[in-house]
Order: C-alpha cells, then sequence, then structure tokens
C-alpha cells in the first residue's frame, strides 16, 4: 500500500487552522537540539517525508487491520506532548517574577557593599592623619641628623683640602714624588666632592690651587725626564727611584701627561734607528732588511734591562716602543720600495716578506697588542702587562704525499698548540708591516706563472717518455703520472706561502693562475696524449683478422662474402695494449685531478677573504678533466667496437635462409666474446683504482654495441625459420656473455651492478624479441600484426617493415601488412627507401673490392 503526496497535503489543510501558520526554526538551531536532546523518532526529522512514513508504517493492505492500534497510540503521543507543553508554559509564567525578585535582592546587597566600602575608605583617611600626627616629629630629626652627617663629612673634606694643598705645595717643591702620591690622590677624590661647591669663592680658590698644583707637577716631572734622558749626563744616566715614583705620580695627573711623555721617550728610543736607516743609507734597501730587525731587538732588550724597573709594568713601554718602530719601518720600506721597484726580484721581495713574517710572528707571541687596540678605540683584553708567552713551532708540511687530500690542514698537535696558534693569526702585529709589501705581490705571482710554464715544459717531455708507444706496459704506467702529483704538491707549496703573504686580492691572482695551468695540463699532458683510433695499424690486427676469417669459413658459403669480409676485417685498426693502457692512466689521471682540483677550490676558498671567496671558481677546470675521463671513456668503447665489427658482418653475410638445423653458438658470437674476454681483463685491470668509471665503460659499450647488433639483426635477410632459431640462440647466448662482461677475468665472481645489467637486458631483449616475431606464423595478418604490437609495443613502421624484409615476403603481402599496421600504430610513418645500402655504398665496396685484387695481383707478380 501507498499513498500520494496529494492526498496527505489535503489532510494537513484539515489539520492546520485558518490562523495557523507554519514555525521555521533555522537549521543551526534544528543542529543545537539535536546535541542536546538527540532523538532517533522519524517525526524529529527536520527532512520528515509524511507520506514515506505512512507508507513505512502500512508497507501492505493487510497491514491496515491495525491502524486503530496506530492512531490510538498516536493521539496518545499527541496528548503527552500537549502535556508537555503546559508544564512548560506554566513554568515560563513563574520564571519572570523570580527574575524580578533575584534582582532586587542583587541591587539590595550591592547598595549594602557600596555603604561598608565607604565607611572603610573614611576610617582609612583617619589612620593616614594619625600616623602622620605620629610621625612628625621623628621626620624632623631624621632631616637634622642627614644634614649634620654632611655638614661633618664636608668640614672634614675641607680640612683634608686645606691642610693637604699645603702639603703638596711643600713636597712639590722638595720634588718628593713618593710622598706626593697619596695626598695628591686623596685630595683629586675630595675635589670631586666639592664640584658642585665651586660658586663659593674659598672652595674655588683651592680648586685653583689645586689645578695649579697639578701643572706644575707636570712640568717638573717631564723637565726631570728631559734632563736626565737628554741632558748633558745623558750617557751616564741610570734610572732613579726619584723617576719611579714620578711615574706613579704622572699616573694620577692627566692622561695626557702620560701620553705625551711616552711619545717623547719612545721618539727619543727610536732617534738612532732613523739615523742608521734613512733611504739614503745602504742599510734602508731590501736585501739588509735582517739588520732593521736585529738592530731592533737588540736595542729593545738594551731599553728593557736599562728602563725595565724604572716604568710601571702597566705603561707597556716595550710594546708602545715596538709598535712605533714597526709604524715607521712600513712607512719607510713603503716610501723606498717607490723609488726603488724596478729593483725589486720575487727573491728580494720573499726574502723581505719571509723576515718581517718572522719578526712579526715573534712579536705576536712577545706582546699582547694592547696598546694597538687602545689607539684604535677597541677596548683592550684583560691581560698581565708584557705577558710573555712560550714560542710555538708550527709542525713541518709534507708535501711528499700524492694520495688522499693533497690540501689538508696540517694536524696540531696538542690543545694548547692550537690555542696558541689562534691567538697569532688574530694578534694586531700580523701584517703590522708586511701591509707594505701587498702592491708589490704581483711579481711574485708573474713569478709563479713563470716557474709552472717552466714546469709544464717539463711535465711534456716527461709525459711523452712515460706515455710513448715504445715504453713497455707496466704497473708504474696503469696509476697516475707523477707529474700529476708534483702539480698539485707545487701549488699546496704556493697556496701556503701565498695565504701567509695575504688572503685578499692576490689570493684571486693566485687562483686564476692556477686555473690557467691545469687547463694547460688537462690539454697538453692529458688530451693531446691520447692515441688516434685508427692512427697506426700493426700486423698483429691484420695477422688476427686473418685467424678470424679461417675459422668463420664454414658459416659464409660464398666466395663474394670471403672477399667481402676480408674487406672490413682488413681495414681493422685496434689499440696496441701500451695504447689501452695509455689510454686508462690519462683516464685515472684526469680522475685524480678532477678530485683534488675540487679540493684546491674549497682550500681556496677557505683561505680567502670570506667576501671575496664567491669569485673563486673551478667549474670549467673541472669540466675540463670530466671531459677527458669521458674521451678516454669513449676511445676504449671505440676500440672494443672495432674489434667486434668484422663479426657483426660476417653476421650478416651468412646464409641464413638455407640453414637446416640449430647448433651450438655461432662463430661470430665466439669471435665476439674472444674478444671481450682478451680486451675487459685488461682493461679492468688498468682501471683498478678507478671502478666507478670501469662502471660507465660497460654502461657505455652496451649502450653503443646492442643497438649496432640489432641493426645487424636486421641485414639478416631473409630469414628461415631454423635460422631465426639459430640466431635467437646466438643472442640469447651473446646476452649471458654481455651480462658476465663486468665480472670477465676475475678470479672471484661478483654481481654486475644494476645500472649496467638494466641496459644490457633491456636491449638484448628487444633483439630476442625481433626475432620472436619472425618466427611467428603469417596468418592470421591481424593476429602477426599483433603480436608485433605486443612484443615491440615502442617500434614503428619502419622497424615493421624490417621484421617483414627478414621474414623474405613478397612486395604485395609486405604492403597488405604494412596497410593493416598503420591504423593500429599512430607513430607509424614510412620513409622513403629503408634499404640499409644505398648506390654510394655499393660503389664504394665495388672500388675498394677492385682495389683489393689489384693489390693482391700486384703482390703475387712480385713474388
Amino acid at each position: 500500500m501507498s499513498l500520494s503526496s496529494s492526498s496527505v497535503v489535503v489532510d494537513e489543510e484539515e489539520f492546520f487552522d485558518e490562523g495557523s501558520s507554519t514555525l521555521h526554526i533555522p537549521q543551526e538551531v534544528m543542529k543545537a537540539i539535536d546535541q542536546v536532546i538527540p532523538s532517533n523518532d522519524p517525526l524529529d526529522d527536520p527532512e520528515f517525508n509524511s507520506v514515506n512514513y505512512i507508507n513505512s508504517i502500512f508497507p501492505t493492505e493487510q497491514s491496515l487491520s491495525n491502524i486503530d492500534d496506530v492512531i490510538a497510540q498516536l493521539e496518545c503521543t499527541i496528548h503527552n506532548i500537549d502535556d508537555q507543553i503546559r508544564t512548560v508554559v506554566r513554568v515560563q509564567t513563574n520564571v519572570g517574577k523570580d527574575g524580578r525578585d533575584a534582582l532586587l535582592d542583587a541591587q539590595h546587597v550591592i547598595r549594602q557593599l557600596f555603604l561598608q566600602t565607604l565607611e572603610i575608605k573614611t576610617k582609612a583617611e583617619q589612620s593616614e592623619e594619625m600616623v602622620k600626627e605620629i610621625t612628625r616629629d621623628i621626620k624632623q630629626l631624621d632631616c637634622a641628623k642627614r644634614n649634620l652627617t654632611t655638614a661633618i663629612t664636608t668640614l672634614n673634606h675641607l680640612h683634608m683640602l686645606v691642610g693637604g694643598v699645603d702639603t703638596l705645595k711643600i713636597l712639590t717643591g722638595k720634588r718628593q714624588y713618593g710622598e706626593i702620591v697619596m695626598p695628591l690622590q686623596g685630595i683629586i677624590e675630595v675635589m670631586k666632592n666639592f664640584h658642585n661647591y665651586t660658586d663659593i669663592p674659598q672652595i674655588k680658590k683651592l680648586a685653583d690651587e689645586v689645578h695649579e698644583i697639578q701643572n706644575a707637577l707636570s712640568q717638573q716631572i717631564t723637565q726631570d725626564f728631559h734632563e736626565a734622558l737628554t741632558g748633558a749626563n745623558a750617557k751616564n744616566f741610570t734610572p732613579t727611584r726619584n723617576l719611579a715614583e714620578a711615574c706613579l705620580v704622572i699616573d694620577i695627573l692627566d692622561p695626557k701627561v702620560k701620553r705625551e711623555l711616552l711619545k717623547w721617550f719612545v721618539g727619543v728610543q727610536l732617534s738612532e734607528y732613523l739615523v742608521l736607516f734613512n733611504d739614503s743609507e745602504d742599510n734602508a734597501w731590501l736585501d739588509k732588511i735582517d739588520r732593521r730587525y736585529t738592530w731592533f731587538k737588540k736595542h729593545l732588550l738594551q731599553c728593557e734591562d736599562k728602563f725595565g724597573a724604572m716604568f710601571p709594568p702597566h705603561w707597556n713601554v716595550s710594546e708602545r716602543i715596538t709598535v712605533k718602530f714597526c709604524q715607521i719601518t712600513k712607512a719607510e720600506l713603503t716610501k723606498i720600495m717607490a723609488k726603488r721597484t724596478k729593483e725589486i726580484d720575487v727573491k728580494l721581495l720573499l726574502y723581505a716578506i719571509q723576515r718581517t713574517n718572522s719578526l712579526e710572528q715573534l712579536l705576536a707571541v712577545r706582546f699582547t697588542g694592547n696598546t694597538i687596540l687602545e689607539d684604535s678605540g677597541v677596548p683592550a683584553t684583560p691581560n698581565k702587562p708584557e705577558e710573555q708567552r712560550p714560542m710555538k713551532r708550527k709542525p713541518a708540511v709534507n708535501n711528499n704525499n700524492p694520495s688522499g687530500n693533497v690540501f689538508a690542514d696540517e694536524q696540531v698537535g696538542d690543545t694548547g698548540g692550537a690555542k696558541g696558534a689562534a691567538e697569532e693569526s688574530s694578534s694586531p702585529f700580523n701584517g703590522i708591516i708586511g701591509e707594505c709589501f701587498l702592491p708589490y705581490l704581483y711579481i711574485y705571482i708573474e713569478s709563479l706563472d713563470r716557474n709552472l710554464y717552466e714546469l709544464m715544459e717539463k711535465f711534456m717531455s716527461e709525459s711523452k717518455k712515460d706515455l710513448s708507444n715504445e715504453q713497455p706496459v707496466s704497473a708504474a704506467v696503469h696509476g697516475v703520472l707523477p707529474s700529476c702529483a708534483d702539480l698539485f704538491v707545487f701549488y699546496k707549496k704556493f697556496l701556503v706561502q701565498c695565504n701567509q703573504l695575504s688572503n685578499g686580492p692576490p689570493m684571486l691572482s693566485l687562483s686564476n693562475t692556477f686555473e690557467k695551468y691545469l687547463r694547460e695540463y688537462a690539454v697538453k699532458i692529458l688530451q693531446n696524449n691520447l692515441p688516434k683510433l685508427g692512427g697506426s695499424t700493426n700486423t698483429s690486427s691484420l695477422s688476427a683478422s686473418m685467424t678470424n676469417i679461417t675459422r668463420d669459413l664454414r658459416d659464409i658459403s660464398s666466395a663474394s662474402s670471403i672477399i667481402q669480409n676480408f674487406l672490413k676485417e682488413g681495414e681493422v685498426a685496434r689499440f696496441s695494449k701500451a695504447e689501452i693502457a695509455r689510454i686508462c692512466c690519462i683516464l685515472t689521471t684526469a680522475e685524480y685531478c678532477l678530485e683534488t682540483t675540487q679540493q684546491l677550490e674549497e682550500k681556496l676558498k677557505e683561505k680567502v677573504e670570506p667576501s671575496l671567496a664567491d669569485k673563486i671558481n673551478l667549474s670549467q677546470e673541472q669540466d675540463i678533466f670530466h671531459s677527458v675521463i669521458s674521451n678516454c671513456i669513449q676511445l676504449l668503447v671505440q676500440d672494443l667496437e672495432m674489434a667486434c665489427e668484422p663479426a657483426l658482418s660476417a653476421m650478416s653475410k651468412i646464409q641464413w635462409q638455407t640453414k637446416e638445423s640449430v647448433g651450438d653458438q655461432s662463430a661470430y658470437v665466439t669471435a665476439i666474446t674472444s674478444h671481450l674476454k682478451a680486451s675487459i681483463p685488461f682493461i679492468k685491470d688498468s682501471l683498478s683504482s678507478s671502478r666507478k668509471y670501469f662502471t660507465q665503460f660497460c654502461v657505455r659499450f652496451a649502450n653503443s654495441f646492442i643497438p649496432k647488433f640489432i641493426q645487424s639483426l636486421y641485414k639478416c635477410k631473409p630469414l628461415s625459420t631454423v635460422g631465426a632459431e639459430q640466431l635467437l640462440l646466438d643472442t640469447h647466448m651473446l646476452k649471458t656473455a654481455l651480462l658476465d662482461l663486468p665480472s670477465i677475468g676475475s678470479q672471484v665472481s661478483r654481481k654486475a651492478p644494476a645500472s649496467y645489467t638494466k641496459v644490457v637486458v633491456k636491449g638484448m631483449t628487444r633483439g630476442e624479441m625481433i626475432l620472436k616475431v619472425v618466427m611467428a606464423p603469417i596468418e592470421p595478418e591481424s593476429s602477426f600484426v599483433d603480436q608485433f604490437l605486443k612484443l615491440l609495443p615502442e617500434s614503428d613502421i619502419q622497424e615493421f617493415q624490417k621484421v617483414l624484409e627478414m621474414k623474405g615476403l613478397k612486395t604485395t603481402e609486405k604492403n597488405h601488412l604494412m596497410s593493416i599496421f598503420r591504423p593500429r600504430n599512430s607513430s607509424g610513418f614510412v620513409t622513403g627507401s629503408a634499404s640499409s645500402n644505398s648506390p654510394k655504398h655499393d660503389t664504394s665496396s665495388i672500388r675498394k673490392l677492385n682495389n683489393l685484387i689489384k693489390k693482391n695481383f700486384v703482390v703475387g707478380s712480385s713474388e
């Protein structure tokens, strides 16, 4: 039973009164009600459908017998709901009255709380007034006490000041500097307390007197030093206790007095130096720079012995003399080198730099450099004055180890040594004199360029000797060329040396020079020494070809095929073992150069100033070495391909349609396998230190040889079923041989790299699929096309045509099959002629054949 929606509408209209209206509740409200009062009753569903509900209650006519029970149940539900609504309405009526009563109670409580707060505030104000009355007398007493204490202290200070001024005048006149120190220091401290009372005449008068005493002391002490060190008896002067105490007085006076006195004293000590090493003297030139430093060290020791006890240690007198000496030396050397630039050569420049660097290192160990930092406005680090630290020796550099990281830093023996080296590198004395040589470092770079040019010429002659064809194949040739290690050891030496001179722009010039000769080494030593394929022929290759011809005679059925095979193989010119060894040696050398060039770039960026690190880039030189390695691998691949080409040519000349039975693998497979077994072990041994490039060689050979093999398969036409089965067997055997290629000649059987196995399996499986298509029956034709597309899904119409030619089909049959194939292969298209033998190729083969016959006739007649 089912009800129509129209009948329900009529019932609803009868149910509602005229004044009634439908209540629409928002969806958000309905969701909230469902969360608070969840219900599974269909009547509570907001999408309630009365028709569906009635049909669910009375699904059949027989169920109408229960209609009275359902109506009674619904009426009961309606009565319950009405009762609930009445209860809710009544409760809501009482809620309004209860709310008003609660609001009145809250207002009454707030009023009482306000009155209590007001009462508390009034009592607090009364308590505050009472406390003020109690403490009023106490505050007055405290104020009186403070005033009395201040007055007593001021009077004491004033008494000390008046008495001290009189005492200082007397002591100053008697030059009793030791007794002046304490009173003077005390008076200066006391005067700070009267700084705000200088408007009082008596206080101002005392302040002026103190200032006059300070000026008198500064002038008097300065005069005493001048008379003692430059007066008539200066030569016989010996430090006195009075002058030492005068230095303590100067510490209390204005710092300007101390600076001027030290400046004068340092000038006196270096006055002799300015005369002895004037730019007009012979001692002033760079070749006698050691005399400058020897004089200074000797004079500084004498000065310390003579005046060390007179000056306070914290004055750092020796360091100040040293700094001034360095500044004068730098200015004098700059001036004299500007006048005599043409006389500077690299040996003289390096000699001066090395001697200067040695002195700077000695000074960095001996002094803290605080006086330099003070003059530049940088806060000095707290050190013990004139602190002497033990000398540290740097470990010797081992330049004779060509293996590993050539540019690895030397290891410091202990933690103390590393700390000492760090302190020396950060000392202000580093470069304090040597900066004057920076504008002339181009002479050093030019000399380095000349040395590298001569070294490169030497390497070229040595490499020709080491890599010449006459030299026997030895283990030394299999490794890295000695010149390669010598070059980078030379680079390391100059890198360390240049870094000691400067880590600024000269390092960029050094980097450019390194780049230049890395390129020259890659081209002149490595690339130019690679043998040229086909550049030289030897009798051994020709005799090997003849042996292959004799072995393959049983597979060649016609005299013309014999002559063509002889013509093809007679042209093969392979590398000798010495040339293969040379190629492998160049490859391993290029690999070593590539890795070491990367280390060199990192070390250059580490040593140069951080702002210049981005300008150092050796990527182009690394690309050149990559190119040399690629060329070496390509030559090895081409040589092995040349060895396999006669066998592939013989394969295409066999009359495969006349094959009557399937036997063992064909002779050409045996020939290819023998070539692989003869060549691969020697190449692998020669590349024992470059395993990854041996793997690249195998992968590249497979990528190159397998397509050529497949092209040779296409040339084997027409094919009988037995011939195709024989070719399939040969292909499988060749596939097995190629999979074992990386481990040929190895005593330990290793699994070939996955990258290589993937290439071989994919390529040789394609060849097997081609032969399986050839072996498939031609009828039904659509099934044959489907089989081709299934086994060779990536092929086009050209390859389909080649397969048809391998089957030896007639032209009409081929055209019909191609018409079926075209709609099923969207990428298929026909190009002009699919024949691999053009007229030009045939003509050149005939010409070569005629030349060979004439040559044989000439040889026979001469004999």
